[in-house]
């Protein structure tokens, strides 16, 4: 469970808190969906949950342990995090190169990966655009590659920025 405890953050610079005293608990398997209006802290709270802000009070928790002694590839390995706008994620010369990143980093061996990118990029419709520059893809394309980039590696949370932002009709 990813739990959310009394979290209040300011930004730096900030005036007044982007999100003040919340709690909430997040268990593994659901989908939740959080909506509000504009500014009113959806995206400070997606970013809190997956330690990529730090909470200015309260904990956040992920499976019972305080992310404040975790650094963020700890967390990256608990908690999968896609952005609102996936040009803000997408750093690779490829698509395939961009789905086998994280896999990479940790080490995996390169028959493991191709094969676990083979499934992905198949799995998102993303194989044809295996050799492809990802500044290339539609908005939509990029969306699917960057759920791809995060879901290879198998974490137990997946948290979602505007998960339907610029995707395809299918």
């Amino acid at each position: 469970m990813i739990r959310i405890d009394n979290v209040t953050y300011t930004y730096p610079k900030g005036e007044r808190p982007a999100l003040s005293c919340f709690s909430a608990d997040f268990q593994r398997g659901e989908i939740t969906a959080v909506s509000g209006r504009n500014g009113c802290g959806k995206t400070t709270l997606t970013k809190l949950a997956a330690g990529l802000l730090r909470p200015s009070a309260g904990r956040v928790l992920i499976d019972g342990e305080d992310i404040r002694g975790l650094d963020l590839p700890q967390v990256g390995k608990k908690a999968g995090y896609i952005f609102q706008n996936p040009n803000r994620q997408l750093f690779c010369d490829t698509v395939y190169n961009e789905t086998a990143y994280g896999l990479r980093s940790a080490g995996v061996d390169e028959r493991r990966i191709g094969e676990s990118v083979d499934f992905y990029l198949d799995y998102f419709g993303l194989s044809a655009y295996r050799d492809v520059y990802p500044g290339k893809l539609s908005l939509g394309e990029k969306q699917r590659l960057a759920l791809a980039a995060v879901l290879i590696l198998g974490t137990d949370y997946l948290i979602l920025d505007e998960p339907t932002t610029g995707l395809d009709v299918c």
